[in-house]
């Protein structure tokens, strides 16, 4: 890989890096601990990570169970869920909250896998544009000490990188549909 092509290609695994995090978050039927990433806790008036407070775990295939190292941080945790948009209600016995995830139904998945192909197409987007962005740069070298093949070969390689991220997003935008649509 070319020193100038680099930083477009770190751009682009950041973005995938994105993408895979935002598809972890999304529920397919069973529990999954990474639903809970994105919620934050008020923890002594900084907000903080629900897995930063308390031990999350998965016992069984549709629960995950939350037990806070602190009794008081219990509602704290119960108001975060409440008020997020993972759809589920929190059971609090006073010392653990359980999340139990109900069977999706079909018309649930179909949406789910719907957002997971926009995701993804978002994530293509996102590739795109780095290559614009690369393109560009490269047609600023045009009449400096590279050559014109020089160049042609910058923007050859950057375009089988981008085909080769885009072919990463299908991928990992197939996988969760599928997973999403198993019963």
């Amino acid at each position: 890989m070319n020193e100038r092509l680099k930083v477009y290609e770190e751009k682009m695994q950041k973005t995938m890096k994105s993408l895979d995090g935002d598809l972890a978050a999304i529920r397919a039927g069973r529990a999954n601990p990474h639903v809970l990433d994105k919620l934050v806790v008020d923890y002594y008036g900084s907000p903080t990570p629900i897995q930063q407070v308390a031990n999350v775990s998965v016992p069984e295939a549709r629960m995950i169970v939350i037990q806070p190292w602190e009794k008081k941080m219990i509602r704290e945790i119960e108001k975060a869920i409440q008020t997020s948009d993972i759809g589920i209600n929190p059971n609090n016995d006073g010392t653990s909250i359980r999340l139990v995830f109900p069977e999706l139904t079909e018309e649930r998945r179909k949406e789910l896998a719907k957002d997971v192909k926009k995701k993804g197409e978002a994530a293509k987007v996102a590739v795109r544009n780095i290559r614009r962005d690369g393109n560009d740069a490269l047609k600023k070298l045009k009449g400096t000490d590279v050559s014109e093949d020089e160049i042609k070969d910058l923007e050859e390689e950057l375009q089988k990188t981008t085909d080769k991220f885009v072919k990463e997003v299908d991928k990992a935008v197939e996988a969760k549909t599928k997973e999403v649509m198993t019963v």
